[in-house]
C-alpha cells in the first residue's frame, strides 16, 4: 500500500468515526430543563466535547486502518496493481 493510499483511507476512517462519535454524549439546553440566555438556541449541546471526540476517532480510527492495512498486505483486499 503506498503512503498516500494509507494516509487517505485513515482520514476517511478517521472522518466515520469522528462523525460516529458526534452525538454522543450531547445533551441539549432544552433537554436538562435549562434556562437559556436569548438568542442561544435550545436544541444546541450543552458541552460539545469535541477535541475529545477528535482524538477517540483518532484511536479508533488508526485501530481500523491497522486491520485495514493488514488484509491489505495479506491481499484479502485487492488494492495493489497488477
Amino acid at each position: 500500500m503506498s503512503i498516500p493510499l494509507a494516509i487517505a483511507i485513515y482520514l476517511i476512517l478517521w472522518w466515520l468515526a469522528f462523525f460516529t462519535m458526534l452525538p454522543l454524549g450531547a445533551q441539549s439546553h432544552h433537554e436538562a430543563d435549562e434556562v437559556v440566555n436569548p438568542g442561544v438556541e435550545r436544541g444546541a449541546p450543552r458541552a460539545h466535547n469535541l477535541g475529545r471526540k477528535a482524538l477517540y476517532a483518532a484511536g479508533i480510527a488508526a485501530i481500523l486502518w491497522l486491520g485495514v492495512a493488514w488484509a491489505v498486505s495479506n491481499d484479502l483486499i485487492g488494492l495493489r496493481p497488477h
